[in-house]
């Protein structure tokens, strides 16, 4: 599965490398603070469609230009990383297991912090 903000960001990257600019004055043109803008860069923050297109015209390319998904695709799953360098079987089975208890342990806390804000009063804010 690819980091749709990571992704983004590098073609943001790509495009201020090619036109021999710096984030700082990205960060400047759209209207954020520097560290907003690493957020950004580092795929941490998702860029709104204002500051897509903002970026787009400061950089003169499309902002199709800058959602284009790479031609191939890179592999950023750590534990598919790690399996490329074990050598027993034991130990990739480890690695697998380690996998599966970390997936397991995420989408139960994912569950515990959905039921905590569901026990909280309704406001009705119409």
């Amino acid at each position: 599965m690819i980091d749709v903000n990571v992704m983004i960001a590098n073609n943001i990257q790509a495009e201020l490398k090619k036109e021999n600019k710096k984030q700082i004055d990205l960060a400047e043109v759209i209207g954020v603070s520097k560290q907003t803008m690493s957020k950004i860069m580092n795929g941490s923050r998702t860029i709104n469609a204002i500051e897509l297109h903002k970026i787009s015209e400061y950089l003169h390319v499309s902002m199709d230009t800058l959602m284009k998904m790479p031609e191939k695709l890179i592999d950023t799953n750590v534990v598919h990383a790690f399996m490329g360098r074990v050598k027993t079987p034991a130990a990739r089975r480890g690695i697998e297991i380690a996998d599966e208890l970390s997936d397991m342990l995420l989408f139960h806390s994912k569950v515990y912090e959905n039921g905590k804000r569901m026990e909280k009063p309704w406001e009705d804010n119409g």
